[in-house]
């Protein structure tokens, strides 16, 4: 079955971003004696394909009348006085803003692509940033000091299992699975607790609480093993995508930094 719902909101920004110095004289169809460019057809057609449609005289003709739909109901608006609105005007405005910046990132992606060299170095700085081991952890968390000195003096007893205190911690997702918070590198946690995990040994805990701004942790290191980190073929996607938000991000910051804003 065509699906037409799903182009509603293409038309509408495709219409906003067509400039009439460089449009196609070819019409699609006329509605009204307005034309309805066949460039803006093919458009829309090439998003549906993008999404897995197959292009075919059915999705073609389907597009074809959603925009003769969505131009008959822009006549009756703009009759209606509908585009003096206020509210219609700035959504209107913030759309085509949102069509001239969608414009400029993949321009700017285009114009700024990420080097191998530039991958290398990402991956190599993401390997030095999660060592070489990681840890399999448990931890109880409570509100204070002395909560956390209770829980160790108990642990020290014969009998107390660490899972079964684990139920008194704060936090909740961690509490119901006997304090485990599973395989994890140190980096993956605030620094005084990853500074005390680094400083325990496989079935080893903490001999005093640490302290993190969520509270006071008694810590547990059921395991350690190896890390394998994936090859660099493998997150070069990742990488990619990362490199590239951070370039676009560096190009928005300098845009603002050179404009005048008051």
């Amino acid at each position: 079955m065509v699906k037409t719902n799903k182009f509603a909101v293409l038309a509408i920004l495709g219409a906003l971003a067509v400039n009439p110095a460089v449009a196609e004289d070819k019409s699609a169809a006329m509605v009204n004696g307005i034309s309805i460019p066949q460039a803006r057809v093919d458009m829309r057609v090439k998003a549906a394909v993008a999404q897995g449609q197959a292009d075919s005289p059915e999705l073609r003709k389907a597009i074809r009348d959603d925009m003769i739909n969505l131009e008959v109901m822009v006549q009756e608006a703009t009759k209606l006085g509908l585009n003096k609105n206020d509210e219609v005007v700035q959504q209107t405005e913030l759309a085509k803003q949102s069509v001239l910046v969608g414009a400029f990132v993949q321009d700017y992606a285009k114009n700024h692509p990420i080097s191998e060299d530039q991958l290398k170095q990402e991956y190599d700085k993401l390997k030095a940033k999660l060592g070489d081991k990681e840890y399999n952890v448990r931890h109880i968390l409570v509100d204070t000091e002395a909560e956390a000195k209770s829980i160790i003096a108990l642990l020290a007893k014969k009998g107390n299992k660490f899972e079964k205190l684990a139920e008194k911690s704060k936090d909740a997702g961690s509490a119901t699975q006997g304090g485990s918070l599973g395989w994890a590198v140190p980096s993956n946690f605030v620094p005084p607790f990853a500074n005390a995990v680094l400083n325990l040994k496989k079935g080893e805990r903490t001999k005093d609480p640490v302290q993190t701004q969520f509270g006071w942790h008694v810590i547990m290191v059921d395991d350690i093993r190896d890390l394998k980190v994936p090859a660099l073929d493998e997150l070069k996607p990742q990488l990619q995508q990362r490199l590239q938000q951070q370039s676009i991000k560096k190009a928005i910051d300098d845009l603002r930094a050179k404009a005048k804003i008051e």
